[in-house]
């Protein structure tokens, strides 16, 4: 800590004196009465919170906070995130819903919207970052003092307040994240992870999220292990990484940084994939998920973080910046992150991509849609997309798609069940497995979809799927293929070929009866094609034809009238399938794992976005020619309408499956699934795991 309060020195002495001011505010707020009731018991109440925040970022600049005992970290963990855990929720604060009641609807968004952000100062205050305290802080203050002029002011003054913060500081909040994301000398996590003794859990509060049960029991988990099996997960994790720059063609030795997005809790395995980095020369980048208005990213966590405390606070805080975001903060943010870029050009030039581990075994999480939540109206999701559409180009400008890799990997959590133990040895044997073998098995697949110009697929047992996917046409089919031969590299496990669909020609409906994405379970999920593209889209979560589309848009369209079928794959992991099968858990695998376990279709980009003509080629030495469709291909002309900077993987399971046939020009076709089994010959002993 002590290496990171002298890197944010001349940046925190900047508001120091600031910081103080508010301080002194802050300590008669919580006593006065100047603002009428009920206000005026929320101003104290935040008041009291940000108080907090001050009291726990000067413990850190004299030490203090690391000299506290375990219990007493215990109790300040408890104290930061109460009021939002599950059961004080209903009469928080941050609940939009409970705000409305107490505030009405127009104020009650706006408060619960300003507490929700200074929530989002507790990094900051573990961090020793001091400008998001002073600026949010006086934000706060300037909101009060128009509560306390009862008769002189307007709901148009308290928004603007908001307005111009966002506008004001969106270039040091984006820069701030820029740095913590590509300078290695960043290292506040990479302190704890490195320096810390891992056998003393007070090192899991340092971060300053939420601490679980989760965090603590796989930290002991781990630490129980031997110390050859904690390496192997690291060196499956490294390997996989390093092997993905291989099989792209890319050239590791000219990147020297690394992205690091971990799990708290898999500290002793993350300590030997940093070990393992070092020795070939690369430095590490160890970011937290981004949790502010400003930097964060609706239904997506790009970084560190620990169990949610409520995944209900965040999905009704994920289109938060609803209440400032216009076409002037559009151009703002795009003006801010090229500033940024161009601050950090030389470590984004050395940067190699990232190296992610995630996580499953949450408890399910059904979202309920708040009215009073605050959401994008029609033009802010156009002009949300537009920035998203720049925003991608513009990193593709310092980061090519083509000199860069990554690598994911899965473990589950605890909270999954009393058969966490068996579930993870499992999970270790899945991420493991055969490459070469799964290589020449998935070798007949490809062979014999070179022979098609589509694919049918048909559902099975209540599943209603019934697709026809238009295939690429070869020109010379002894130097080209369609689908690429995944192994464990850039996606772990092992266990698929995918390729990039003609849309012309694709259409039907997509069915899933159950499936999680992002972290959301969609249920009886409906989607129809029409040459490739999404024309209607419907579910069973919400009795409302209304809520099921809305919940639909929000979140796997992601505001779009519509999105291209960007991959069709074929999941060839058997094993991965039993795993889920036997305990109970395929609804709960993550998309990295269930992808591998059936026909999946993913919505969005291609899987060679921005890269599309970057050669790459299979095992066999056949190029991969599908790299393109008729929406990227628009790059040519005008690239603006090329990429949506999306992509969903949806996934059949086997036993949902009727059918999967290659269709060849003559009409005839070639059986590569029928009922749930593998049956194209050279396939076979994929289905050994089903028997097993």
């Amino acid at each position: 800590m002590v290496k990171m309060i002298q890197l944010l020195q001349e940046e925190n002495e900047e508001v120091l004196e600031r910081m103080e001011l508010s301080k002194e505010r802050l300590s008669e707020i919580v006593t006065e009465e100047t603002v009428t009731l009920p206000c005026r018991s929320y101003f104290h109440f935040v008041a009291k919170f940000l108080l907090l925040i001050y009291d726990i970022a000067e413990k850190n600049a004299n030490g203090s906070f690391s000299r506290m005992s375990e219990s007493e970290l215990i109790q300040l963990n408890e104290e930061l995130y109460r009021d939002i855990l599950p059961e004080h929720y209903e009469t928080s604060y941050a609940n939009p819903t409970f705000a409305c009641e107490q505030f009405g609807s127009k104020y009650g968004k706006v408060l619960a919207f300003l507490y929700t952000e200074i929530r989002s100062l507790i990094p900051c205050a573990f961090e020793y970052r001091l400008m998001p305290i002073a600026v949010t802080s006086e934000l706060f203050i300037e909101i009060y003092n128009y509560f306390e002029e009862e008769n002189e002011f307007t709901y148009k003054d308290v928004k603007r307040a908001i307005y111009y913060f966002a506008h004001d500081y969106s270039e040091d909040y984006i820069e701030a994240r820029m740095r913590e994301t590509s300078d290695p000398t960043y290292t506040f996590a990479y302190d704890i992870i490195m320096n810390s003794d891992l056998d003393d859990l007070r090192y899991l509060y340092q971060y300053g999220d939420y601490i679980t049960e989760n965090e603590r029991e796989i930290a002991k988990f781990l630490k129980s292990l031997p110390e050859e099996d904690v390496r192997a997960m690291a060196d499956t994790y490294t390997e996989g990484y390093i092997r993905g720059f291989q099989v792209m063609g890319a050239d590791l030795s000219k990147k020297s940084i690394v992205g690091i997005r971990t799990v708290i809790g898999f500290e002793r395995m993350m300590r030997c994939a940093i070990e393992n980095f070092e020795k070939i020369g690369k430095q590490v980048v160890v970011y937290r998920v981004a949790i502010d208005t400003i930097n964060k990213k609706p239904g997506r966590k790009i970084g560190y973080s620990a169990t949610s405390p409520n995944l209900q606070y965040e999905y009704d805080h994920r289109y938060d910046k609803g209440i400032y975001f216009d076409a002037n903060y559009k151009e703002r943010v795009q003006a801010a992150t090229k500033i940024a870029y161009e601050k950090y050009k030389m470590e984004l030039i050395k940067y190699a991509g990232p190296a992610v581990l995630e996580t499953f075994g949450e408890p399910d999480f059904n979202p309920i849609n708040k009215e009073e939540a605050i959401r994008l109206d029609a033009k802010q999701q156009e002009l949300n997309t537009e920035l998203a559409n720049n925003l991608s180009m513009l990193a593709n400008e310092y980061m090519k798609s083509e000199e860069i890799s990554f690598t994911i990997i899965a473990y589950p959590l605890p909270s999954i069940g009393k058969q966490f133990k068996e579930i993870f040895a499992e999970t270790v044997k899945v991420n493991t497995l055969d490459n070469e073998k799964y290589k020449a098995i998935q070798q007949h697949l490809i062979d014999a979809l070179d022979e098609g110009v589509s694919v049918r697929i048909l559902g099975g047992n209540g599943n209603k799927t019934d697709m026809m996917v238009s295939l690429y046409e070869l020109k010379d089919k002894s130097k080209e293929t369609i689908f690429e031969n995944c192994t464990a590299d850039v996606n772990i496990p092992v266990g698929e070929v995918f390729t990039s669909p003609r849309l012309t020609g694709t259409n039907g409906c997509l069915n899933v009866t159950k499936v999680f994405l992002n972290g959301l379970e969609y249920r009886d999920l409906e989607i129809e094609f029409r040459d490739g593209y999404i024309t209607s889209y419907t579910c069973s979560n919400f009795e409302k034809d209304e809520e099921k589309k809305q919940f639909i848009k929000e979140n796997i369209l992601m505001n779009r009238e519509t999105l291209p079928l960007g991959e069709f794959a074929i999941g060839t992991n058997t094993t991965a399938y039993m795993m889920g099968r036997k305990f109970d858990i395929q609804k709960k695998l993550p998309s990295l794992i269930a992808e591998k376990t059936g026909p999946h279709f993913a919505v969005g980009d291609t899987c060679y976005s921005h890269s599309e003509d970057h050669k790459v080629y299979n095992p066999d030495g056949k190029e991969i020619v599908a790299r393109d469709n008729e929406c990227s291909i628009l790059r040519k002309t005008d690239i603006s309408k090329a990429y949506v900077n999306c992509h969903t993987d949806i996934t059949i399971p086997y036993d949902e499956i009727q059918k999967i046939a290659v269709v060849k020009a003559d009409g005839t076709e070639i059986n590569l699934i029928f009922d749930g089994k593998f049956v194209l010959p050279g396939t076979e002993e994929l289905n050994k795991a089903f028997k097993q």
